[in-house]
């Protein structure tokens, strides 16, 4: 069973992390006192600009990150060109099992003394309370968070939490010192038995009119409950986007949640979003909703889906390989599909439209963005609008592991993000490969996967993964396996610096890019100051 015993809380860590949180408080006190606004304000620009092409390597895809109407047929491509950048940006000749990454794109080291966040139950995907336009809402004077949760003690073990995952929630005083005031974990969020499905995974909270709220989250079931019980992988679920509308109630105690009535959204097609009887291991999952201030009145959701069909059966095509006319170093069609496999690989974004304004009824529109032939998994999908010179320019962010990568491809587990002008664009990939941020890895090895990975590899390749892009470029995940050590608590927040389509980790944020543990901050105060002083 792949258990650690509780790490003891890093002292030293912690008197650095609260300088940070007084700083952040500052920051923080300013945002709370601003009205919701359409866009985020801009992150702190980047320093370091557009990496220019390397020799040997192809060049990236043209992308003219023009808007779309969001029901139009275009989808845009993650190519192989573009993918191929990581690689190009990587360094070949850094010591076997260093980072080989620019450090712009770096996640800092955690430490491997991390504080368990909670001792009953691992904590993975997280995200916050928020309003239409993805602030994070402070409710009558408490944070409030939702993680999947999974009991630590149930005898299975820590890469077996999938089959067992429950929404849980945290909340602690907005005013809290983060370095040191802990999260109080309020139960899972559903009673037992009510939720559509017998698990539950990623999504995103809404608070909405007064006191209720809406949790997107993903229904899955799993018919052989007993091997589910079990922490069996060996069982494919069925999977729905659902919601429930509930009511959420703060007192002095803290932050309690009822009344949640249940209703699935959506299922895939088959057509635009590949099913279960295409592929038992199709992705259709982590509804994201939010508002578009391009047209108002609107409520859009974007999801991980794979492009629809039986699995193997696709092709790859010019569009998705996307090299320039004449590029010497490009692949051909035929190459890609006769040699490589790569056809397996068919992770989109997919976006539907609410058709009512109770958010209950949903149509389907075709994929934002496929990465046919590059990856197999874009998950936890966010848009995040933000002010650029005057234009609200678009970033879809999205979460990808590396052994989930079509052959010929290579890059970390971490955040990958795309900008366009609109929620249906012809998005350019950031840095021009996709990579935004990545958790410390030797790109020169083959790939891994956190439960086994090659003692030869960084330690660090797995530190961090589910990351979930905040106002002001904070960037917050969960841990994972520091050098071994398995997590299942939240990691230190980093800050990642991003305008014009380029990022940049700051080193200057907390100590040495490393922030408070779990550091998700509100920016908008809903419902007064609460029952405490």
């Amino acid at each position: 069973m792949n258990t650690h015993s509780t790490p003891q809380r890093p002292r030293r860590r912690l008197r650095r992390a609260v300088a940070v949180a007084a700083a952040a408080s500052v920051a923080g006190s300013i945002l709370l006192l601003t009205p919701a606004a359409q866009a985020n304000l801009p992150a702190d620009p980047p320093s370091s600009t557009m990496p220019a092409p390397t020799p040997g390597f192809p060049l990236p895809s043209l992308h003219t990150q023009q808007a779309y109407d969001p029901a139009a047929n275009f989808t845009s491509k993650w190519t192989r060109a573009d993918a191929k950048q990581i690689m190009a940006q990587s360094n070949p000749n850094v010591a076997p099992g260093q980072n080989s990454m620019s450090p712009n794109v770096t996640m800092p080291e955690i430490p491997e003394d991390f504080p368990a966040m909670n001792d009953d139950v691992w904590v993975w995907d997280t995200w916050s309370l928020t309003d239409e336009n993805a602030n994070q809402v402070s409710y009558k004077g408490w944070d409030v968070i939702f993680s999947l949760v999974a009991d630590r003690h149930a005898g299975y073990g820590f890469d077996q939490r999938h089959w067992n995952a429950r929404i849980g929630y945290f909340f602690r005083k907005t005013n809290a010192d983060p370095a040191k005031d802990k999260w109080n974990y309020g139960g899972h969020l559903f009673l037992d038995n009510t939720s559509i499905g017998n698990t539950e995974w990623s999504g995103s909270t809404r608070l909405m009119q007064g006191n209720k709220i809406n949790v997107f989250y993903t229904a899955t079931t799993f018919y052989d409950v007993a091997e589910r019980n079990a922490g069996g992988g060996g069982i494919a679920p069925d999977a729905a986007i659902a919601k429930a509308l509930g009511t959420i109630h703060a007192d002095k105690n803290g932050v309690t949640f009822d009344g949640f009535q249940h209703t699935k959204l959506l299922e895939p097609d088959g057509k635009l979003y590949q099913n279960k009887a295409q592929n038992p291991g199709f992705a259709f999952r982590d509804p994201y909703t939010f508002a578009d201030p391009a047209h108002p009145g609107k409520t859009f959701m974007v999801f991980e889906g794979n492009t629809g069909g039986t699995r193997g059966s696709y092709k790859c095509k010019q569009e998705d390989l996307g090299y320039r006319p004449g590029d010497p170093h490009a692949e051909t069609v035929d190459q890609v599909n006769s040699t490589t496999g790569a056809w397996y690989q068919t992770a989109n974004v997919g976006l539907a439209v609410a058709d009512n304004k109770d958010l209950t009824k949903w149509s389907f529109l075709p994929p934002v963005l496929s990465a046919n032939c590059v990856n197999d998994q874009t998950e936890r999908p966010q848009i995040y609008i933000q002010n650029e010179n005057g234009k609200n320019k678009y970033y879809l962010f999205t979460i990808s592991h590396q052994f989930t990568y079509a052959d010929g491809m290579r890059g970390p587990d971490g955040v990958y993000g795309f900008v366009g002008d609109g929620v249906r664009s012809d998005y350019q990939p950031v840095n021009n490969s996709g990579l935004a941020l990545g958790s410390p890895t030797d790109l020169n090895m083959p790939a891994n996967a956190p439960e086994g990975p090659d003692p030869r590899q960084n330690g660090r390749q797995f530190q961090a993964y589910s990351h979930y892009v905040q106002p002001g470029g904070l960037v917050q995940s969960f841990i994972d396996n520091v050098d071994g050590v398995r997590g299942g608590s939240l990691s230190p927040t980093v800050k990642m610096n991003f305008k014009g389509g380029v990022t940049q980790v700051d080193r200057s944020f907390g100590q040495n890019g490393l922030g408070p543990f779990g550091y998700l901050p509100t920016n908008v105060r809903v419902g007064g100051e609460g029952l405490y002083k």
